[in-house]
């Protein structure tokens, strides 16, 4: 699969942004046969399974130009790589507790030139902040992240009231939303991507 899946859904990318996304596949699949951040199995579905999936935050919210964003367990790199290829005005900062992740994320970023991304190997309860949103891809259920990005975001900057975390999630998420606070909401990316892998993907935003 290559980055023309991400070019359909966003199709007003400047040719740097479709260079960068164009890059991803050859520069993973190099630091994933050295530092396993990605499934072996699952490389060749990267644009479907982790870019484009990244890029579901980009369909529900416009993060504003100066803005600061935390990526709280980052992984390899997701959703925060893919969404600040896409908002070059907006600085991100990728954050995980295993080092040889963030040096494939740094590495990444270094190789895209990305100017916009920092990455530290560091736990959530250590980042001080402020950070005008929070994003995640399924690093825990919402109850236990809450507490940990709770005080980093910072109200009445450049998100206004879209401040808050964006996480992106799958399955019934009925039970997990019980009892994390008034003002919660949820997209079902399926329908944004047509492909049946989004069936029960969804993006929820918890305000802070």
């Amino acid at each position: 699969m290559t980055a023309d899946i991400i070019f359909q859904s966003f199709p007003d990318l400047t040719e740097v942004q479709r260079a960068r996304y164009n890059r991803l596949d050859e520069l993973y699949r190099y630091w994933n046969e050295r530092i396993n951040v990605i499934s072996r199995k699952d490389i060749d579905n990267l644009y479907l399974h982790h870019v484009l999936h990244s890029l579901g935050i980009a369909k529900v919210v416009s993060f504003a130009a100066g803005a600061r964003v935390l990526d709280v367990g980052t992984g390899g790199g997701f959703p925060g790589i893919p969404l600040a290829i896409m908002y070059p005005e907006v600085k991100f900062r990728l954050i995980d507790r295993t080092a040889k992740k963030i040096r494939v994320v740094q590495a990444v970023a270094e190789a895209l030139e990305l100017d916009n991304v920092s990455a530290q190997q560091l736990d959530a309860a250590e980042e001080r902040g402020p950070f005008d949103y929070i994003v995640s891809r399924a690093v825990t259920d919402a109850a236990k992240l809450l507490p940990l990005v709770k005080g980093k975001v910072r109200h009445g900057g450049p998100a206004g009231s879209a401040a808050g975390l964006y996480c992106l999630k799958g399955g019934d998420l009925t039970d997990e939303l019980q009892g994390v606070g008034r003002g919660s909401k949820s997209w079902n990316l399926k329908d944004y991507f047509a492909d049946p892998f989004f069936e029960t993907k969804k993006v929820v935003f918890l305000p802070i």
